[in-house]
């Protein structure tokens, strides 16, 4: 079946009591159990029966399994937000002593956790261009854990060569990790491009019009150790599992993606043309454009549908504040892929309480407009735009 047809076939787990056709929500906490062995088998883990739902809910394992089913992973482990995917997947794969490398291009609170929260716990983040990978390999050692990459950088737009950084990370016995919310998991084979671990912020493509707060660990299966502790200590210890309301949500949201994503991914092209050729706008970033450093790379990688997320640049950051406050279709709000279109000054709001020199050596630039594309009209989006950027 084609992914558009997976995504609303999963089957489930055991028969619903009714026939719904749709996974109904468990809002439950405990389970009952026939008897004493039963019950012993489902809390040691040698049955898949849920026990209580901090750590197994039907709805969120059905939800699990539909995102396993279109991605072909060995397991999809689900959290609250993508932040808490993000941090259980890095403290399974690190641990005191351990470096990970990544790059200075990161959302703003995953470069916190990497250079700030992690290093609490002997944790260190070596930060790189991982567009280079003789830089890359030059800062592996005996204690690299991990190379943690995002599919394309937010909102510096850069795509990083995933195979070559697989065949660094393979050659030295470690896993290559990505945050791949960007570009949804139906739109590329990440075990084909030799990714071992993907997180994703379900928050953004998959809930369907920012309905509800969730992030997934997608695991293939080649690094059993981080994986076991993924779905023991991370999902039991720390507690991090998803919501079966959210888990309800998304799994409806999961079901329209694939429409919802190609109508965004157009209107987005679209708008980043018209934006390359209108007056006062400095620079076009989208790796849809031609014009784009690493175009083909993403084309090669992720195919021809280039994301709902594009940023332009204005001449100043005062420029970039009267536009904002000119717009009157468009909403001044963060999140992405919503199905309204969002618009944001970055410098200032989500990398606002960073230093000035954080945001410099992060390529953060005061006159950079992030725009997450909606489904309205796009050319009803591009009037929003010009009479903003003339106010």
């Amino acid at each position: 079946m084609k992914n558009t047809t997976k995504a609303i076939h999963t089957r489930y787990q055991r028969r619903d009591a009714y026939d719904a056709l749709q996974m109904p929500v468990y809002h439950t906490l405990a389970y009952e159990f026939d008897d004493a062995d039963v019950m012993a088998d489902a809390f040691c883990g040698r049955t898949n029966a849920p026990d209580y739902s901090r750590v197994l809910n039907p709805t969120v394992t059905h939800f699990e399994e539909r995102i396993a089913n279109l991605t072909g992973a060995k397991e999809v482990s689900a959290f609250t937000s993508g932040m808490a995917a993000i941090s259980a997947m890095l403290m399974s794969a690190a641990s005191a002593g351990k470096n990970i490398i990544s790059s200075k291009h990161l959302f703003g609170n995953t470069y916190l956790l990497l250079t700030k929260t992690m290093l609490r716990y002997g944790v260190e983040a070596r930060l790189t261009d991982l567009t280079d990978p003789a830089a890359v390999e030059a800062l592996v050692d005996e204690n690299t854990c991990c190379i943690f990459l995002e599919s394309v950088t937010n909102p510096q737009t850069e795509v990083a060569d995933v195979k070559a950084l697989a065949a660094i990370a393979h050659k030295h016995g470690f896993p290559l990790i990505a945050d791949t919310t960007m570009i949804p998991f139906t739109q590329f084979d990440g075990k084909a491009l030799g990714l071992d671990f993907q997180v994703v912020s379900t928050t953004k493509y998959v809930s369907g019009g920012a309905t509800s707060l969730g992030g997934v660990i997608i695991d293939y299966g080649n690094f059993p150790d981080i994986s076991l502790f993924i779905k023991k200590d991370c999902v039991f210890n720390f507690g991090g599992y998803m919501t079966p309301h959210a888990a309800y949500m998304q799994t409806l949201g999961l079901e329209t993606m694939q429409v919802r994503y190609e109508r965004q991914a157009d209107s987005a092209l679209k708008l980043a043309k018209m934006l390359e050729q209108t007056p006062g706008v400095v620079a076009v970033g989208y790796p849809g454009l031609e014009s784009h450093p690493q175009h083909e790379l993403f084309t090669e990688q992720y195919g021809d549908k280039a994301g709902a997320m594009l940023t332009f640049d204005l001449e100043s950051e005062d420029a970039c504040k009267r536009f904002i406050n000119g717009l009157k279709l468009i909403h001044r709000a963060t999140n992405l892929f919503d199905n309204r279109t969002l618009a944001i000054h970055p410098a200032s709001t989500i990398f606002g309480p960073l230093t000035q020199e954080q945001r410099d050596a992060m390529d953060i630039k005061d006159t950079t407009i992030r725009l997450s594309v909606g489904l309205e009209d796009p050319e009803d989006l591009y009037s929003d735009i010009t009479q903003a950027l003339l106010a």
